[in-house]
């Protein structure tokens, strides 16, 4: 027999210390179940603080048990790890001290059974003495009593026969669910936990496969029921005896006052689509039109039920196909970061059955059940499928239905029932050859029929050009991407294997210990690349999260003004007619698609109406996917300005001539539909340096002048930073110049000077401190 030895035993009897003392009603000045309180508070804001870091007050310890206080105190390494442990074992899910204690439980159904008729009373008639007996019958899963013996009386104790009478005996419904715990509560990395939860009564079919619910019952053990042999295995059900639907934004994060003001002041910014696509997948450099349109995607359309029971999903789709290595993939990982439910596979790796939903058979009973898919589990979420083109045909017919009408129609052993799916769809996949070939069509390329390619709202198409005009954008990619290499951590001192976090999620630990979610992160240029001038600092995730939902919860449906609607009409009907159309057919669906990134685009905006405006937005992104045909590259180098005169878009390639003279920025590390950025890429080289940069300076000096101030600032910047001296800011710069005798250069034009070589790449910039990065 194995025994303990005496540290195995100290280190338990310590932990139950602490369990004990954590899990009292103890509590100082706070009143009763302090800890205990913290602890679930604790385990609420997990899913937006991501942190698991209790309090303790030594001097509650110190009055519950002066002995545990002074353990504590002198041998922190041997208390620490088994409080620790405690503290575990009350936050995991369900631990054995809830067995026979009612329960709380919220979840997904991912499993149901059939209904079956379960006796809780036989009546049987016997002949011989005519009269009446009955048995009552309880099972494992009863909460009443010990369980009986389920044999089925056929002779009375002096052996006559006796006959049941099914009329007069008890039945109730019986039903045995599966719920999972939320994926977005689920620890990263780990298995999502389940447990099986019996339904009786009017409680049958109160859920289905699919729904967020949840459950108050009992937490029962269920013995082994291996036949001629034993196990000490048991495994735990909960028996139901309430079941109540989770609301749609159940799941939603929390917002505070401070962020519900940061909101509403972002959603009034002129920039602000620039500033949210720009904070969208940061480190993946251009990919600007993409980027705005996977933010529509994620914010979603107007769901509508009309009155004859039609459902108009409001959902948005979008297919991204283009060569390998153009990081299709890492934008699906930053929808998916980015959105409150999202649920990820891969083409080769998915069934059909596996996407929608599956009949399968119960291993201890037998029964067949229904078992939810990816699409289902993802309701009112996204769904990321990479390697879509791995797909096999069969499979991919399967999510035809789910990805129109968001239903799961099942008609199999016995089984006849729809299933929601109402899930926007995120699919990558690579050209039908491997590379793009520009010699045939977008459709003949990407390999996939009509009908599927008309459930997708938005197609972009993303290429690897290795043309040598190029080539200086090639060097601004592979700079970036070298930057991000040398990117560390802070607080990583570059000896161990590095964080497991992913580098765009950099907010800052101690906003987050107060509940505080930062707006911006600050701008590194190893990890975002060079600063642009009048660009400013990413969102940090977690804010970016918050104005997603609210957008996408607070105003679901923005109604179509009289203009919008005809600015549509009139659009749609010139599609119909363009003979400059050459990516995709225009159906009908097309007109649903506009009228659903239209509404998008306004819950972007935080608006109850949907604006001309955002009809002209998203008649620059159709633009670009429907009159952008990457086979005809040579034919079509000319540029598109966009109504307003704002920023101009790209219908086609642009012509070598303007790429080299720098027109309108860079492509990402492919160019989606050969699309050039609309931002404006500078370097030291080729930008004018000096006021015009910031706009703060007053009038400007002639050109001498100009190049004569840049080269004293950048002197003197160059001789402080190499000093490492401690005024390595705007005040240290001016006070050299004038100790140099150069008294007329002034605080803005040194900043303006700053901010350029910031942008080259020479210096990194925060407030008005610098240093040197080379």
């Amino acid at each position: 027999m194995a025994t303990l030895d005496d540290s195995n035993v100290a280190r338990l009897e310590a932990k139950r210390d602490f369990a004990d003392f954590l899990d009292s009603d103890y509590g100082r000045d706070t009143g009763e179940g302090k800890y205990v309180k913290k602890i679930e508070d604790m385990m609420k804001k997990y899913p937006t603080t991501k942190t698991i870091r209790l309090d303790v007050d030594v001097q509650d310890l110190s009055e519950y048990n002066p002995d545990l206080h002074r353990r504590v105190l002198e041998s922190p390494g041997d208390c620490i790890p088994p409080f620790a442990e405690a503290l575990e074992d009350m936050i995991r899910n369900q631990s054995p001290k809830f067995l026979s204690k009612l329960v709380s439980l919220q979840g997904i159904v991912t499993r149901c059974t059939l209904v079956r008729p379960k006796v809780v009373k036989s009546v049987h008639w016997c002949a011989a003495t005519n009269s009446f007996t009955s048995r009552e019958y309880r099972d494992a899963s009863s909460i009443e009593g010990l369980p009986t013996s389920t044999v089925y009386p056929t002779r009375d104790e002096q052996g006559n026969l006796l006959s049941t009478q099914y009329g007069m005996s008890s039945f109730v419904d019986h039903q045995t669910v599966t719920i999972q715990e939320l994926p977005e509560t689920a620890p990263p990395g780990q298995l999502p936990r389940s447990v099986e939860v019996v339904l009786e009564d009017d409680l049958r079919d109160a859920c289905k496969p699919g729904d967020r619910v949840r459950i108050v019952g009992v937490y029962k053990p269920i013995a082994p029921s291996t036949a001629g042999a034993s196990s000490a295995v048991f495994r735990a059900i909960v028996m139901a005896n309430s079941v109540s639907r989770l609301a749609a934004d159940a799941t939603s994060p929390t917002f505070s006052g401070e962020d519900y003001d940061n909101i509403v002041s972002l959603s009034q910014d002129p920039g602000l689509m620039e500033c949210l696509a720009g904070s969208l997948a940061p480190s993946i450099y251009g990919y600007s039109w993409v980027k705005r349109a996977l933010l529509l995607l994620l914010v979603g359309g107007r769901e509508r039920v009309l009155g004859n029971g039609t459902h108009l999903r409001g959902d948005i789709n979008c297919l991204l196909v283009g060569d390998p290595g153009v990081a299709k993939s890492q934008l699906l990982r930053a929808v998916m970061n980015l959105a409150p439910l999202s649920v990820s596979t891969t083409g080769r790796g998915s069934s059909g059955v596996g996407l929608t939903a599956a009949v399968t058979t119960d291993a201890d009973t037998g029964e067949r059940r229904l078992e939810a898919g990816a699409m289902v589990l993802a309701d009112r979420g996204v769904v990321c499928i990479d390697e879509f083109d791995k797909m096999n045909d069969a499979d991919r017919v399967a999510i035809h239905e789910v990805m129109e009408q968001q239903t799961v129609t099942i008609a199999k052993a016995g089984i006849m029932t729809s299933l929601n799916a109402r899930c926007s769809v995120v699919a990558a996949a690579n050209p039908i050859y491997g590379h793009y070939d520009r010699s045939i069509s977008i459709t003949r390329n990407i390999g996939l029929p009509d009908s599927l390619l008309s459930r997708f709202d938005l197609l972009f198409v993303v290429l690897d050009n290795n043309d040598a005009a190029r080539d200086r954008q090639a060097r601004r990619i592979a700079e970036h991407v070298l930057g991000q290499h040398r990117y560390r951590a802070p607080g990583d001192d570059g000896r161990n294997g590095g964080d497991d976090r992913y580098v765009e999620n950099l907010e800052e630990d101690e906003d987050r210990e107060r509940g505080i979610t930062p707006m911006y992160v600050r701008y590194d240029a190893r990890l975002y690349g060079p600063r642009q001038p009048g660009k400013r600092e990413p969102l940090s995730i977690p804010f970016l999260k918050k104005y997603v939902a609210f957008a996408k919860q607070r105003f679901a449906a923005p109604e179509l003004t009289p203009e919008a609607s005809d600015a549509i009409a009139e659009y749609y009907a010139d599609l119909r007619t363009s003979p400059e159309v050459k990516a995709l057919p225009v159906t009908v669906r097309t007109l649903e698609t506009l009228i659903r990134l239209s509404c998008a685009h306004a819950k972007v905006r935080l608006s109850a109406y949907v604006e001309p405006r955002d009809v002209t937005e998203v008649i620059a992104i159709m633009d670009l996917i429907l009159k952008s045909d990457p086979s005809a590259q040579e034919a079509h180098k000319t540029a598109r300005t966009k109504a307003g005169g704002a920023k101009r878009t790209r219908d086609a390639v642009i012509s070598d001539e303007e790429e080299e003279g720098g027109a309108e920025g860079a492509a990402g590390a492919a160019e989606p539909m050969d699309v050039q950025e609309d931002e404006a890429i500078s370097d030291a080289e080729d930008a004018p340096a000096g006021p015009s940069r910031s706009g703060a300076a007053t009038a400007p000096p002639v050109a001498e002048e100009i190049r004569e101030l840049a080269s004293a600032v950048r002197a003197a910047v160059l001789e402080l930073g190499q000093r490492s001296a401690e005024a390595c800011n705007v005040t240290g710069v001016l006070a050299l110049l004038r100790a140099q005798g150069d008294a007329s250069v002034s605080g803005a034009q040194v900043r303006a000077e700053l901010e350029a070589l910031e942008a080259a790449g020479a210096i990194m910039l925060s407030n008005d401190e610098f240093y040197l990065t080379h």
